[in-house]
C-alpha cells in the first residue's frame, strides 16, 4: 500500500511539473511576441517580423475581403509629391533609388503583393489597402492604406498606440504628414484636402530593414548569376 501511494505522488509531481513547464513557455512565447510587435508597427497583426503563407492570406481575406495578387512587382517608394522623401526621408530615398532604374526602365522584384479593394464591405473603414511581402524572406516590406475622412478615428487610435508623432507640413496642397518611427521602420499619415476640401489620408507603413534585406538578396543573386555567365562564357571555346 505504501508502495502504491509512493508512486501516485511521483506521478503527480511529474505531472504538476511538466504542467509548470509548459505554462513557462508559453508565458516566455507569448512576452517574446509582445516584444517583437512593440518593436515594430502593425496593421492586422501583419508586422515586420510576420512569415506569409496561404494561411496569411486566408486570414486577411477574413478581415478585408477578396484580394488581387501579383507575384513580380514594381516598388515604389516615394509618396504625396515627386521628392517628398528626398526633402524629409534621405534614408527611404536611398532605398527607392536601389530599388529603381536611374534612366527609368522597369524593374521588377521578387515580391507578392496583396490588393484589397473591397473593404468597406467588411465595414472596415478603407478604400484601398496594399501589402507587399518579399518572396525571399517572406517578410512585408511596405503596407500602403487610402481612405477619405476619418469618420471611424484611425489617426487618434494610431496617436494612443504609437504615442506623439513628428509633424511635417508640406510646402504646397496644404497637406501634412505624421511620422512614427520604430528602429528601421516608419509610419506615416499623411493628410491633404482634396479639390472639394474633403480630406483624404494616406498610412504607409515601410520596414526598412525588409526592404534592404530585399534589395542586398536580389543584388547577392544577381552577382552569382552574372559569375555564372561569366564562366559559361568562358568555358564555351
Amino acid at each position: 500500500m505504501l508502495i502504491l501511494w509512493i508512486r501516485v505522488f511521483i506521478t503527480v509531481t511529474l505531472i504538476l511539473g511538466l504542467i509548470g513547464c509548459g505554462n513557462e513557455k508559453q508565458e516566455s512565447d507569448a512576452k517574446k511576441n509582445d516584444g517583437a510587435s512593440s518593436m515594430s508597427f502593425t496593421f492586422f497583426d501583419i508586422g515586420s517580423n510576420t512569415q506569409y503563407s496561404d494561411a496569411t492570406r486566408r486570414s486577411l481575406k477574413k478581415k478585408l475581403g477578396n484580394d488581387a495578387i501579383s507575384h513580380r512587382n514594381m516598388i515604389k517608394l516615394e509618396m504625396n509629391y515627386p521628392g517628398f522623401l528626398r526633402q524629409y526621408f534621405p534614408e527611404l530615398d536611398e532605398l527607392d533609388r536601389r530599388l529603381n532604374s536611374s534612366i527609368g526602365e522597369r524593374v521588377d522584384h521578387y515580391t507578392t503583393r496583396l490588393m484589397y479593394r473591397y473593404a468597406r464591405k467588411r465595414k472596415v473603414p478603407f478604400d484601398y489597402v496594399e501589402i507587399l511581402f518579399s518572396n525571399y524572406s517572406k517578410h512585408p516590406v511596405l503596407i500602403d492604406i487610402q481612405f477619405k475622412e476619418d469618420a471611424h478615428g484611425t489617426v487618434d487610435r494610431l496617436k494612443t498606440k504609437y504615442g506623439p508623432s513628428r509633424e511635417i507640413r508640406w510646402d504646397k496642397d496644404s497637406g501634412k504628414t505624421l511620422v512614427w518611427k520604430k528602429n528601421q521602420d516608419y509610419l506615416l499619415v499623411s493628410i491633404v484636402p482634396d479639390q472639394f476640401g474633403v480630406l483624404e489620408h494616406r498610412i504607409t507603413i515601410y520596414f526598412g530593414d525588409n526592404l534592404l534585406d530585399l534589395i542586398e538578396t536580389e543584388q547577392t543573386r544577381q552577382l552569382r548569376s552574372s559569375e555564372a555567365q561569366s564562366k559559361s562564357g568562358q568555358s564555351a571555346f
